[in-house]
C-alpha cells in the first residue's frame, strides 16, 4: 500500500512540474494578443523607430566617452557598438508589448496590423523615422534657443525670485 503512495504522489509530482514548467515558460504562455502587438511593432515600422533609439542612446554614451577620454582605440568603438545586441533589443520589445496590451484591445491590434500592411503606409512607414530624427533636430534647436533666449532667462528669474528657491535650497 505504501508503495501505491509513492507511485501516485510521484505523479502528482511529476504533474505539478510540467505545469509549472509550461506556465513558467515565456514562449509557451505568449498569448495571440502578444504575437500580434510583436506583428503591429513589425509592420508599423515602430520596431526601426526602437532601433533608432538604440542608435541615440549609443550616440549619447559615445560622446560622454570621447568627452572624457579624447583618445580612443578603435578596437574599444569595435567592441562598444556591440555592448547592445539582439537580448538588450528583444528585452525592450518585451518591455514595450504590456503597453499596447494595457491600451489596445486586440481586436485594435488586428485592425491596425490589416491597415499597416497596406501599400498606402508603405511611403509613411519609409519616411517616418527620417521625419521623426530630422523634428527632433528641429526641437532640440528650439529648445536650445528658448533657453538661451534673454526673453525666456529673464521670465525663469522671475519665477525663481517669486518663489523664493535660493533662499528656500539654501544650503546650511
Amino acid at each position: 500500500m505504501r508503495l501505491f503512495d509513492i507511485k501516485k504522489n510521484s505523479i502528482w509530482l511529476v504533474l505539478l512540474l510540467v505545469l509549472l514548467g509550461v506556465t513558467a515558460n515565456p514562449v509557451f504562455s505568449e498569448t495571440e494578443k502578444e504575437r500580434d502587438i510583436k506583428k503591429l511593432l513589425e509592420v508599423s515600422g515602430i520596431l526601426r523607430q526602437l532601433s533608432y533609439m538604440e542608435d541615440t542612446l549609443m550616440n549619447s554614451v559615445s560622446m560622454m566617452i570621447s568627452g572624457s577620454f579624447p583618445k580612443v582605440p578603435d578596437e574599444f568603438w569595435t567592441e562598444f557598438n556591440q555592448l547592445i545586441g539582439k537580448k538588450e533589443m528583444d528585452e525592450l520589445i518585451a518591455r514595450v508589448i504590456p503597453v499596447y496590451e494595457k491600451h489596445m484591445s486586440h481586436e485594435t491590434v488586428k485592425k491596425l496590423i490589416i491597415m499597416f500592411e497596406t501599400p498606402f503606409w508603405e511611403e509613411w512607414k519609409k519616411k517616418m523615422p527620417l521625419i521623426s530624427r530630422e523634428a527632433g533636430v528641429v526641437g532640440s534647436q528650439w529648445g536650445k534657443e528658448i533657453s538661451q533666449s534673454p526673453a525666456f532667462n529673464k521670465k525663469l528669474e522671475g519665477l525663481i525670485k517669486k518663489y523664493e528657491l535660493e533662499k528656500i535650497n539654501k544650503k546650511k
